[in-house]
């Protein structure tokens, strides 16, 4: 299930995502998360789910690798919704001892379970069609306009960036101790809860040193190499914005006017 998060890796392809300006995507992964939460309908949310969709086929990534991704927050999503089906008041459907299911709770959590999905799959697409070096210019750029208020915008990008690039890296460091304890005749699935905490202290122990290892190495490496951030630092592949960008920006109003024409409308 490690392995199947998708979230911080970039997928190899051509598409017309792949050679869009990072800032448009960047950008547009935010107008499309400002346009879930806007959606309070039935034709909001098929607006959402025609723009995803259209992403993806994009995007040029596989459906089932796209969808791979969604395995690991499967349980988020499930407890999501056995939570909001049965604490929400409202009309009572179905009562079994003091448990109700209520109309208003299933409605919330179907709302609730796409949103979660919609938003991964979206924020994924971002990920899988920029690369760490583009989403770094990105962030960057975006974020330019606090340089005025003193903020070190290139360290917070740097940092963000290379967070989310650590995400499949850990992920697949974990596979591996979780592989190597479990040859040693460790078992995580066994026991009560309280058993399965325990059992993960051989595993989170070695992450952490693994994980400030490689940051170690890192920083080490970028020092070596006299790395110094900001405005002197010259790029190789600067950003410029192309007709296709533009017509990305049109596409993102274009979602978020529909988003709110069904708000108002429906």
């Amino acid at each position: 299930m490690l392995r199947d998060i998708t979230l911080g890796q970039y997928y190899q392809t051509d598409s017309i995502l792949h050679r869009l300006d990072p800032r448009v995507k960047l950008i547009g992964t935010f107008a499309f998360i400002v346009g879930l939460f806007l959606a309070n309908n039935v034709a909001g949310y098929l607006v959402a789910a025609f723009f995803l969709v259209s992403m993806i086929k994009l995007s040029h990534v596989p459906v089932k690798f796209m969808l791979k991704g969604m395995k690991a927050i499967a349980f988020l999503i499930v407890i999501t919704v056995v939570f909001n089906t049965f604490m929400t008041p409202g009309e009572v459907l179905i009562q079994v001892w003091k448990l109700k299911v209520t109309k208003e709770g299933l409605i919330m959590a179907a709302k609730l379970a796409l949103r979660l999905s919609f938003l991964i799959i979206g924020s994924s697409i971002m990920t899988l069609t920029t690369t760490p070096n583009q989403l770094t210019d990105a962030i960057e750029s975006v974020m330019g306009p606090l340089k005025r208020l003193h903020v070190p915008v290139h360290e917070v990008a740097m940092m963000m960036s290379i967070a989310l690039r650590f995400i499949p890296i850990l992920m697949e460091e974990t596979d591996k101790i979780m592989k190597a304890q479990e040859a040693r005749g460790a078992s995580f699935d066994s026991g009560n809860l309280i058993d399965k905490t325990k059992a993960l202290i051989p595993l989170l122990v070695p992450l952490f040193i693994s994980a400030f290892r490689r940051a170690n190495d890192l920083a080490m490496a970028m020092e070596a190499r006299c790395y110094r951030g900001g405005d002197s630092r010259s790029k190789m592949k600067p950003l410029i914005y192309r007709r296709r960008d533009v017509m990305g920006y049109g596409v993102l109003i274009s979602f978020l006017a529909c988003i709110i024409v069904t708000r108002v409308l429906f």
